[in-house]
């Protein structure tokens, strides 16, 4: 493994430094000099690894339901509405006609009678 996919894999076993990257308090760069520098050093790396992010993920407080609310791309919403709305109506349609064909609308004619009576 090259030294890129061995950072790869630190960033991506300790979430924390995403915080800190997010948060504009270091970035990606810096982050991987450091590694490249240090590599897992604890001693290096205890500043940024002590954060606990997993309640952050977890948490579903009103400021993360209005950022999550804020990047959302209203004609996007829309137009994947109305794809759904689509396939909804293509798939009602489809199976209202085998319920209909399904019916048995024949009717027998009797067998004592000809076709011209």
């Amino acid at each position: 493994m090259s030294n890129i996919d061995n950072f790869k894999d630190f960033a991506r076993r300790n979430p924390s430094l995403a915080t800190y990257v997010k948060s504009g308090k270091k970035t990606w760069q810096e982050f991987y000099e450091l590694y490249d520098l240090y590599k897992e050093d604890r001693n290096v790396w205890s500043n940024y690894l002590k954060e606990d992010t997993k309640n952050d993920r977890n948490s579903f407080s009103i400021n993360n339901i209005l950022n999550y609310a804020k990047n959302i791309d209203v004609n996007k919403l829309q137009d994947g509405i109305s794809s759904l709305e689509k396939a909804l109506d293509l798939f009602g349609g489809i199976i209202s006609k085998d319920k209909v064909s399904n019916e048995n609308n024949y009717i027998p004619r009797p067998v004592y009678r000809r076709f011209d009576d």
